[in-house]
């Protein structure tokens, strides 16, 4: 299943070290244009929702919404709603996955 192997990518990408996790830490790496690709949990509050959403678009950096919190939580092995990713190859490989 490809969602599955979306997480189990971003696992590897948190053990080295290329993701920024909590909606605070994200939304200021997407400012300074680091992150590559914005997560959020699907059962995130709208307001966390709109936030990241919105300034993913201004900055024009992807965003992906597909995952639950326990999903995402479980994959980078702390309870999060939002993530970052920074390295532009897992990026882009979890991007292809999420949306095939």
């Amino acid at each position: 299943m490809n969602k599955q192997k979306a997480l189990n990518l971003l696992g590897l990408a948190m053990r080295a070290g290329k993701l920024v996790t909590g909606e605070e830490m994200t939304v200021q790496k997407i400012r300074t244009q680091e992150v590559k690709l914005a997560l959020v949990a699907e059962n995130a509050g709208k307001n966390t929702r709109k936030k990241v959403k919105d300034k993913s678009a201004f900055y024009q950096v992807p965003f992906a919404n597909c995952f639950h919190s326990s999903e995402l939580s479980q994959a980078i092995g702390r309870q999060r709603l939002v993530v970052g990713v920074l390295d532009s190859g897992f990026a882009k490989k979890i991007r292809e996955l999420i949306s095939s």
